[in-house]
């Protein structure tokens, strides 16, 4: 069998870039199991409540929906388990120190095969406040409004 190549993005967290300010990403590599895997390909998961957490020095990611393989017999993995994060050691010290010490969360961003392999892109993140969604949705629809513009402009409108 010919070895995967290019990546393909299963699930996005919108969300998260709605409600954080993102300050850093990492990629990090997951540990699933064999039905997981099965239903990441059919293209099932959901990111929106999830979050990661460094316990004893490895990182969990916690909330992430990986809904059950329908094909799957008795072993079908649980749909919302915690699941373990891989990253090098000095990546996970540095997300420690920063979650400690300025109070930064860290969600996942999308859920993607790069190579074959499952990843998850991580984000050290700060929280925003009510008022900075309002500006990002303002600044949202004005870049929308400007573009609108722009192709009505270049088709002679």
């Amino acid at each position: 069998m010919a070895k995967e190549r290019g990546s393909k993005v299963v699930a996005q967290n919108k969300k998260a870039r709605y409600d954080y300010h993102i300050e850093d990403t990492f990629e990090a590599g997951l540990v699933l199991t064999g039905t997981e895997v099965k239903s990441l390909r059919a293209g099932r998961a959901s990111l929106v409540d999830g979050f990661a957490e460094i316990v004893d020095g490895e990182i969990w990611l916690h909330g992430a929906h990986i809904p059950e393989y329908l094909q799957g017999t008795w072993n079908n993995h649980s749909p919302r388990r915690k699941r373990k994060l891989l990253l090098n050691r000095h990546e996970i010290d540095r997300l420690e120190r920063r979650v400690n010490e300025r109070g930064l969360t860290v969600v996942p961003l999308s859920l993607y095969f790069k190579d074959g392999r499952a990843k998850v892109e991580i984000a050290l993140a700060k929280g925003k406040k009510h008022y900075d969604k309002r500006q990002s949705i303002a600044t949202r629809d004005a870049q929308r409004e400007a573009t609108r513009e722009f192709g009505r402009h270049a088709k002679g409108f």
